[in-house]
């Protein structure tokens, strides 16, 4: 019998394991130089958590399992609702801003699809104790910094923002009842995957008249602010938000990164939990899912059982990354597994090979070399397939230090290399 791994799984062999690793990396460093702190919780909680945040109907969107003692749990489809009731646990003894951020291994019960499996790895960063737009900002610069860091331009991605509040105004101005704004953002939300006859064709089927369909459209393609402002005709509820957008696009062009970022009110965000400023960050063709997203949820905290409190952060998966990152020409080159891959130049000098292997790793240096005794031809071809950087090919007691990339060699005393003093 023969065993294949799940469909909407992974199997990372060593190739695919370096490009895993070196994604999760980067999310590390960017978030650390951000001043973020990285946390993580168990890989299952129960299954109300998720249902309390997110109706009940989550509950055939993710794993859920009964325990032997008649629980019910769910392996995390996401990690947000964990991460409010940790801080709900420890409220006031965490110093404000909290600023974490993890990278968890995520399962979702869905169709596999390109672009969306049923296992991912998420990168989540959230600033929680602030109501202030400049953490709003902040999140959204880190996720440019990351683009940034891993060789992607404006050119490549755009950060897409929009505004929940905004959005339900607009709604409230085109004579939307209000009983029906749910309905109509979870239908919004789908416009940018629509043609426009697919996208009335749905927003007719909610509801929405003629008249109420060209407003919204009319609001969700306004280019600025002002726009959006004489579009919403003057509403006072609304120049709290018109102001903070206007912050956060101020905020973001000082802080370097406004070259990524676009006002998108076409964002809504599918989730009902978000009170503020939405984000989506999509390949600027628009050719795949989103690559992360995220925005304001002020009271999702409370929702769990907490105080109410402001909160904001991001998700940005694995799985459509790496796919943008190879069309893109990004993704790091292969090998680079080993620093030195060391060599028996001449029969007797074994017993050197595994001296000197034993001193690089102690001093902390990568080091390889074949079970074999081979020609130094066969070894030299084996530290190519391994990505070595360097061939130390020793003869008594000089090694000769081949850079496998320039084809540059270099003849140095064994104890040089070795680091100890001559003699």
């Amino acid at each position: 019998m023969q065993f294949q791994g799940v469909k909407g799984t992974r199997d990372f062999y060593p190739d695919a394991m370096r490009v895993r690793n070196w994604i999760i990396d980067v999310w590390q460093r960017v978030s650390l130089r951000n001043g973020f702190e990285e946390y993580d919780s168990p890989i299952f909680e129960y299954l109300d958590l998720f249902t309390v945040k997110s109706g009940e109907e989550i509950a055939s969107q993710l794993f859920s399992l009964t325990d032997r003692g008649g629980r019910s749990l769910a392996i995390r489809p996401e990690i947000t609702p964990a991460l409010a009731r940790m801080v709900n646990a420890k409220i006031n003894s965490l110093p404000r801003p909290i600023k974490w951020f993890s990278v968890p291994r995520l399962c979702r019960a869905e169709k596999p699809q390109r672009g969306r499996l049923r296992e991912l790895f998420q990168w989540n960063v959230d600033v929680i104790g602030s109501d202030s737009i400049l953490a709003d900002a902040e999140c959204i610069f880190v996720a440019a910094d990351f683009l940034r860091e891993v060789g992607l331009t404006g050119d490549d991605v755009r950060v897409r923002i929009g505004s929940r509040p905004l959005t339900i105004a607009a709604l409230a101005t085109a004579g939307v009842p209000a009983g029906r704004t749910d309905a109509t953002l979870a239908v919004l939300d789908k416009r940018p995957k629509l043609t426009e006859e697919a996208f009335r064709e749905v927003a007719s089927g909610a509801g929405l008249t003629g008249e109420q369909i060209a407003a919204v459209c009319r609001f969700q393609d306004a280019g600025s602010v002002d726009e959006i402002r004489e579009l919403l005709g003057g509403r006072e509820d609304t120049e709290e938000h018109l102001r903070s957008q206007e912050e956060l696009t101020a905020a973001l062009d000082a802080m370097g990164v406004g070259d990524y970022c676009e006002l998108d009110m076409r964002i809504v965000r599918g989730l009902a939990y978000y009170t503020g400023v939405v984000y989506e960050v999509f390949d600027r063709d628009q050719s795949l899912r989103a690559v992360a997203g995220g925005g304001r949820y002020d009271n999702l905290l409370e929702v769990l059982g907490g105080p109410k409190l402001g909160a904001t952060g991001f998700g940005m998966g694995d799985v459509v990354l790496g796919i943008l990152l190879e069309e893109k020409g990004k993704l790091p080159a292969g090998g680079g597994r080993v620093e030195y891959y060391v060599i028996d130049g001449e029969e007797g000098d074994f017993a050197t090979v595994m001296e000197v292997v034993g001193a690089l790793r102690r001093a902390g240096r990568s080091a390889d070399f074949s079970y074999k005794r081979q020609s130094i031809g066969k070894q030299l071809k084996a530290a190519n397939r391994c990505g070595a950087a360097k061939a130390a090919i020793v003869r008594g007691r000089t090694v000769s230090v081949k850079d496998l990339a320039t084809g540059e060699q270099v003849d140095r005393p064994l104890a040089e290399l070795l680091g100890r003093p001559a003699g």
